[in-house]
Order: structure tokens, then C-alpha cells, then sequence
């Protein structure tokens, strides 16, 4: 069967997206493009919710990494196979006992206002990372010390072995902002996170609250030859209809947050493409958070009889329509060696539920009701479906769930700073190590010191603390695998936060836009090398 007879209105959910899958695999990776690369246009890009800041330097969000690596540069860059290739660093050195990186960076490099980048904006961004970064403080925690003993020469010391600390240095793990921009120690306060200069391929043009944001080509970009593209429009469609109905139309050309139920109207349209992956640099999962404050979340027994009320399969199959993956621990498959499959074993039971929860105490009242429990999530139409499942599920075992909307600002408000929620769906990115993805989640410092991402459970088990800080400067790989699985053995039990599924980057975008992703980040590469065949 040919592509062309596959995209027949007739043909089945799989047939439609197989053939869009395989017509996508020609066309968003570099160097597979048949036509040559063309310079010009503006790529349109749909994105649900608008983020909050443009530089992840205190907000790690996926829609602010995906504007701002546009924009603002990283050291290093990784390829798909997570090889690591130069970026503002064009060589580097580590010592024998892993405790000294000697960074060589790229010469005649000029931030967008026209000021030279120099080393001395590779430790202030270091620094500032490691005092406020929600995952900066845990990937950075180790830096004794950085010396800039001439302008393109940065040397990082130090204290501990940190075996994951090459991987943390992307532009949307770790930007390189530029410190002139940043005249106050309140780094919270500086223009620059909202307008943001950088060195990257494109230029911050217009932040229009509410609508869009505007990037518009780098003219003197240290690679003369890039970006193709004149300038990138994000829009911010509420609605995932309208999105669609843009992409079908032309108005937009990609939608990076589309309605999983219009995937297989979408794949039959022959004019788009889809692509479906999994993003091997964030490992990104929905989870379910439990609010340990909470008088009965407070009891082990609730949290298994909650987890017993969910269909996994069902979030998966029937939410995500197919384009996410079980998820057996927050330690995800890719890293076999620490991975551990035995825990989060919470099978559909309903009976199993009610039981635990009668014999924990929290018996129903007159109408059947046991408790009841706010329920907030991260804003996407998946969570927010998730969450209207959960409050049906939910509702099986005697908890009435009230289901607390918000834009993206007022939930990192309502769940970390003021925690005022029971039940919370996160979109959460499990990272490229355990160390600074998943510690996070479980991490006790949270409580004290609340970032976005950060343990929201107010989860304290000095055990699993300990733990996380032996895996954290470990050099034995055998030892780390030990400790990590110990970590596994007791959250499963624990259960502050239960995985629901793995989540993939799902896109649709028109065929006319070529080579979209140029790394292991996928959406928050660059797009340097993304071009229109007009």
C-alpha cells in the first residue's frame, strides 16, 4: 500500500498515523530533506498556554525553554544519539578525578545588544543557576568554585564528583544569560528574563501578553550561515479547536500542544505531517502529587487505595490516545542500570480500594462520600481531560474531587509558594539523570525553600534524602545503581507521588516546514537549521 492510499478517509486510526509517522520521518531531521534548504519566511508555531518568563533560569516550564532556546544559548548541545557537540563551548576538559572542567569558548560571539560574550557571563549564569535554578541548586550543587582566567576561558571546580554535570549545560537546562543584564542580585527582577538578550540564532522582537511572541533572524549570528528562517511567531491558542482549525488553514504551521482526539482527523489531511517521540533529554511524565498535609493523604493506606482507583492503561489509551507509554517507575527505562520495574505495581482494583481505605479508618458518610480533596493541574488539555477522569474514578471509592482550574502563573502559585491543593497532575520532565529529574520530586529541601517543580508532596524521608546525596557525587556506576533502586524500594511504598504514563512530544506541523529538530532536546533545539520550501 502506498502513503498516498493510506491517508484514504476510510483507513483505520493506525493506517492514518503509520503513514503520517513514516511520511514525518523524511522531513523533520536534518539532512533527510530531499529538496535543498532554503532561507526566508516566518514559521507560525501554536502553543496552549502562554509561559511566564522567556529565560528558564528560574522557571524551567517547557513553553519557556521552547522560546527561549531560540534565543539564549547553552555551552554544549547534544545530538540524538546524547553525544555532546559545541555550542558557546568549542572544547572541553575534564580531569582524571572528575572534580576540574576547563571550558574553551567560541571567539567573537556578541549578544544581540551588540556586547561581547565573555567567560565572565559563564560563571555569573553558573552561579546564578546554581543559587535559584529549581533544578540548577541540585545539578549545580557542587560548584566550589569558577575562575575566568581570560575572557573565553571558564574553569569550574569542583567539591564532589558530579557524573551528570556535562549533561546539564544545554540552553534549556542551563542558558548562558548575558550579566550585564542582570545589575541587582534580585535575578528575579531583571528585564532581561521577560525581553531576553541572547547569542543565539534569533532575536527577542515583541512579547505581546496574551497573544504572541515575536523572534525575529540574528543577522550576525556566529553561524554565518543560519538560521534559514526570517523570524518565529509563537501564538497562544486556547483553544486546541482553533489551533487545529489554523493548522487545516495554513494560519499557523506547526501546533505543538494539539488535541490528542484530532490526531487522526489531522493525519488524513495530506498537507501536515505528524511526529510522535519520546524526548530523550527530558523524559517527560504525568504524575500524580499527593498533598501530605493533608489529613487523610497524610495515610499510606489512602495513597495505595487512590492508586488502586486509577486505570493507567486508561490515561494512556483513551487521554494520550495511544502517544504515551506505561510508566513502571520515575526512574525511567532508558537508564537500565538504575531502572527498576518491581515498584509503582498499582493495578486497577476498585474492591482493593474501598478495602483499604475501610480498614484505614475513612469510612463513607451518609452519601457516600469518605472525604474530599481539591484537585489542581499543570495547564494542557491532557491534564485538564486527566483530572475530569480522575474525578470520576475517584468518585468509585467515596472521594468527591473539586477540580481547581488556573493559568500556568496561578498554579505554580496555588501548588508551591502557597500550597493550597490535595491532589495535583504535574507534567514533569524526569531529565537525562535521576540526580537532578527525579531527586526533585522527592527532595526535603522543597519544603523549606519552595521552587516550581519542586516537591510539591512535601514529601520528608531522610532516608531518601540520603540516598539521592550518595547518588549525587557516586563514581561507581554499580554503587549508583544500588542506591537508585534502594530510592525505588521505598517511594514505592511511600507513594508521595504516583507516574501515570510517559509522556512523548507529539507535533503537527504542515509539510512545508523541514528539519525541525537539530538535537536531543527535539522542540527546544534551536531551529537554526528549520526551513520553509515555499
Amino acid at each position: 500500500m502506498t502513503v498516498s492510499d493510506r491517508f484514504n478517509p476510510r483507513a483505520s486510526r493506525r493506517e492514518v498515523l503509520t503513514a503520517s509517522l513514516a511520511l514525518a520521518a523524511a522531513q523533520l531531521f536534518p539532512g533527510r530533506a530531499v529538496a535543498e534548504a532554503r532561507r526566508g519566511g516566518i514559521l507560525t508555531i501554536a502553543t496552549q498556554a502562554e509561559p511566564r518568563t522567556l529565560v528558564p533560569l528560574l522557571d524551567t516550564n517547557t513553553l519557556t525553554r521552547n522560546i527561549s532556546t531560540k534565543v539564549t544559548e547553552g555551552l554544549l548541545t547534544f545530538d540524538a544519539q546524547f553525544n555532546p557537540k559545541p555550542l558557546l563551548a568549542t572544547e572541553w576538559t575534564v580531569s582524571p578525578d572528575g572534580l576540574d572542567y576547563a571550558f574553551k569558548l567560541r571567539p567573537n560571539v556578541k549578544w544581540h545588544d551588540g556586547t561581547s560574550f565573555t567567560s565572565e557571563d559563564v560563571k555569573f549564569s553558573l552561579l546564578a543557576l546554581k543559587k535559584v535554578g529549581p533544578r540548577g541548586r541540585i545539578s549545580f550543587a557542587n560548584i566550589a568554585d569558577i575562575e575566568t582566567p581570560d575572557p573565553l576561558t571558564v574553569l569550574v571546580k569542583l567539591a564532589k564528583p558530579t557524573p551528570y554535570f556535562l549533561k546539564a549545560l544545554t540552553a534549556a537546562e542551563s542558558p548562558i544569560v548575558p550579566k550585564h543584564a542582570y545589575a541587582s542580585d534580585d535575578l528575579a527582577a531583571s528585564p532581561n528574563n521577560n525581553a531576553p538578550i541572547g547569542t543565539g540564532p534569533f532575536i527577542f522582537e515583541e512579547w505581546k501578553r496574551g497573544a504572541y511572541v515575536r523572534l525575529k533572524r540574528n543577522p550576525s549570528y556566529w553561524r554565518a550561515d543560519r538560521p534559514y528562517l526570517d523570524g518565529i511567531v509563537v501564538k497562544f491558542i486556547g483553544d486546541a479547536a482553533a489551533a487545529s482549525a489554523a493548522l487545516e488553514t495554513g494560519e499557523i504551521d506547526i501546533d505543538a500542544n494539539v488535541a490528542f482526539s484530532d490526531l487522526e482527523r489531522l493525519g488524513g489531511i495530506k498537507t501536515l505531517q505528524i511526529s510522535s517521540r519520546r524526548d530523550g533529554y527530558l523524559n517527560n511524565a504525568s504524575v500524580l502529587e499527593f498533598n501530605l498535609e493533608h489529613t487523610e493523604l497524610a495515610k499510606t493506606p489512602v495513597r495505595h487505595a487512590i492508586a488502586h482507583a486509577i486505570d493507567r492503561n486508561f490515561i494512556r489509551d483513551s487521554i494520550y490516545y495511544g502517544h504515551a507509554d506505561h510508566i513502571r517507575s520515575p526512574i525511567p527505562e532508558i537508564f537500565q542500570a538504575y531502572h527498576d520495574p518491581a515498584g509503582f505495581n498499582y493495578p486497577t482494583d476498585i474492591a482493593r480500594a474501598n478495602r483499604l481505605l475501610d480498614e484505614a479508618g475513612v469510612t463513607r458518610g451518609r452519601d457516600g462520600t469518605r472525604f474530599s480533596v481539591r484537585l489542581t493541574f499543570i495547564p494542557g488539555p491532557a491534564f485538564k481531560t486527566t483530572a475530569d477522569y480522575l474525578r470520576s474514578a475517584l468518585s468509585q471509592i467515596g472521594i468527591k474531587v473539586t477540580v481547581l482550574e488556573g493559568d500556568l502563573a496561578t498554579f505554580i502559585k496555588r501548588v508551591y509558594y502557597e500550597h493550597q491543593f490535595d491532589l495535583n497532575i504535574n507534567g514533569l520532565g524526569l531529565l537525562f539523570d535521576p540526580t537532578v529529574g527525579v531527586q526533585r520530586i522527592y527532595w526535603s529541601d522543597g519544603i523549606k525553600n519552595p521552587l516550581p517543580y519542586v516537591n510539591a508532596a512535601h514529601y520528608n524521608n531522610p532516608a531518601v534524602d540520603d540516598l539521592f546525596r550518595q547518588a549525587s557525587t557516586e563514581a561507581d556506576e554499580s554503587k549508583r545503581a544500588q542506591q537508585f533502586r534502594a530510592f525505588q524500594t521505598i517511594a514505592s511504598e511511600d507513594l508521595p507521588a504516583l507516574p501515570l504514563v510517559s509522556l512523548r512530544t507529539v507535533i503537527v506541523s504542515s509539510n512545508r516546514v523541514k528539519d525541525i529538530y537539530n538535537s536531543v532536546d527535539l522542540t527546544a533545539g534551536d531551529f537554526s537549521d528549520t526551513w520553509l520550501d515555499r
